[in-house]
């Protein structure tokens, strides 16, 4: 029976650059069915030019035509949202896969874009270049992977070596725990939802697809059906679930690199449930015997029926056979959490109380994610993150440091120098770039320091802005100008400010 996938496959949403000289194996899965709050933002009254301006429902930025900055060429693959194209950007040549979404299928709701924004720079996660959208779709431009997916590497390898399977299942797991402590919850790991940077054998995995996904609300009990159903896990079946499904999903591809099948199978989709709800594993086939009992062991508590009692991707990660049978690259890819902050620390006085301001005029849907890290990093519950929470969180990230490299990050961050990063400090320090796409939240940091409400920021404004938080001499004064005045008049415009707030650092 092959890999143990059923004989028809609805076409998925892809981002695959090598087309086939064969149509790829014939597989059906189900298309998936259908303590720290900030208070509301409180936009100032825009420039005229920016009111006026058409601006779409989902992304509330002005509409754009993609193809006078994109060339569209050939179809990647389709699936339950939208068609997934390979494009060139005029200006560069660069390529570039395009997921077009009618606008009535996201229902409003941009998610999916705010999900792959908030993620952004996170390896082995596919990266999103821009989102655009026009009067009738919302367009995703994203990093194109031109290895495939895997799921045709398993169709066309079978069952993988346990030192394959691990190293495989190693990149899974460590997207799987970011995505939760980022907020995350996918809804939908599978093969089809990986795919390899490249042709090599070797190369990186890439989540892609999160139109499942949701930010995780803590407490909260999910209740609709998603995935597949060779991936779903039983509490799925049973309306009542959380981001424990991931792990299921995550331990349903492990069965299936190490014995070439997935674990529950039937004929038709009233027997598939029924297997998934019975939960029984059959590890006494062939090719379980020669499998290692560690290997086994592992699969068994991904696959624990009770999620209560099923390991963790943190704890998986953990697991010694995964650590000693995976092949340990020299130097783990920074988390896309320590690269942000390392890019704050290297920010103007300026830039970082234009964030600041950012930060705290989110919405309680802009800061999801965030407050979800902030929680994770805050052990102890006591509303500010000490050194030691720091060091503990980006060490969970992978992000291994000296104490003075943290130390570092804790004392930029640490805005008002109290010895601790309180809540809006951290997603000051921590926030996604696209949050700086807005026009609004970019205006409303211009008016923190342009007092006199004259269009532009003066030495003295500047200097009222920043001693308020203790945050520079005239030199520090001096030197912002110096970066952002590029006229020399000693005076810096809102067009020179958007300049300074958008480039990298």
């Amino acid at each position: 029976m092959g890999v143990g996938f059923s004989k028809k496959r609805k076409h998925e949403s892809v981002n695959n650059a090598s087309p086939d000289s064969s149509p790829p194996p014939k597989l059906t899965y189900k298309q998936p069915r259908t303590k720290h709050p900030l208070p509301p933002p409180q936009f100032p009254q825009l420039p005229k030019p920016i009111q006026n301006l058409h601006k779409g429902p989902i992304l509330g930025k002005p509409y754009v035509d993609i193809n006078t900055m994109y060339e569209i060429k050939r179809e990647l693959g389709r699936g339950t949202f939208g068609i997934t194209y390979l494009c060139v950007e005029k200006a560069t040549g660069r390529e570039y896969a395009c997921k077009s979404i009618p606008r009535e299928k996201m229902d409003n709701n941009p998610t999916e874009v705010m999900i792959l924004q908030h993620l952004s720079g996170q390896h082995n996660i596919v990266e999103l270049k821009a989102a655009y959208e026009d009067r009738k779709k919302v367009h995703l431009v994203m990093e194109l992977c031109s290895g495939g997916e895997l799921f045709h590497r398993i169709v066309a390898k079978g069952k993988y070596s346990e030192r394959e399977a691990a190293t495989i299942m190693r990149q899974i797991l460590n997207v799987v725990h970011v995505c939760h402590f980022m907020g995350v919850m996918h809804r939908d790991i599978r093969p089809e939802n990986f795919l390899f940077a490249t042709n090599q054998q070797n190369a990186a995995l890439k989540l892609a697809d999160f139109g499942s996904s949701v930010f995780i609300h803590q407490g909260k009990v999910y209740k609709d059906i998603v995935g597949n159903e060779y991936f779903v896990a039983p509490e799925v079946l049973k309306r009542s679930y959380g981001k424990e499904i991931d792990v299921w999903n995550a331990g349903v591809i492990l069965y299936t690199l190490l014995s070439g099948v997935t674990p529950f199978s039937a004929d038709t989709d009233k027997g598939m449930v029924d297997a998934t709800l019975r939960g029984k594993l059959d590890m006494d086939s062939e090719p379980w015997p020669s499998i290692s009992d560690a290997a086994k062991d592992l699969v068994r508590k991904m696959l624990t029926y009770d999620p209560k009692e099923r390991i963790t991707a943190s704890g998986a990660l953990e697991y010694p056979w995964l650590k000693e049978a995976a092949e340990a690259s020299d130097k783990s890819p920074e988390s896309a959490v320590l690269i942000r902050m390392k890019q704050f620390k290297t920010m103007n006085n300026m830039k970082k109380l234009a964030l600041k301001v950012i930060a705290e005029s989110l919405s309680e849907e802009e800061s999801k994610g965030l407050k979800h890290m902030f929680n994770n990093m805050d052990t102890d519950r006591s509303g500010a993150i000490t050194f030691e929470e720091l060091k503990s969180g980006l060490s969970t990230l992978g992000s291994p440091l000296s104490e003075s490299e943290i130390r570092q990050l804790m004392d930029a961050a640490d805005i008002n120098k109290n010895g601790t990063i309180d809540y809006c400090e951290f997603i000051t320090a921590t926030m996604d770039r696209y949050k700086l796409e807005k026009e609004g939240n970019l205006f409303e940091a211009f008016q923190y320091f342009d007092k006199d409400n004259n269009g532009y920021v003066t030495r003295d404004e500047l200097r009222q802005a920043i001693t308020e938080y203790q945050m520079g001499n005239e030199a520090a004064i001096d030197e912002i100008l110096e970066d952002v005045d590029p006229d020399i008049d000693g005076r810096i415009s809102y067009q020179d400010f958007v300049t300074m707030m958008r480039s990298k650092c």
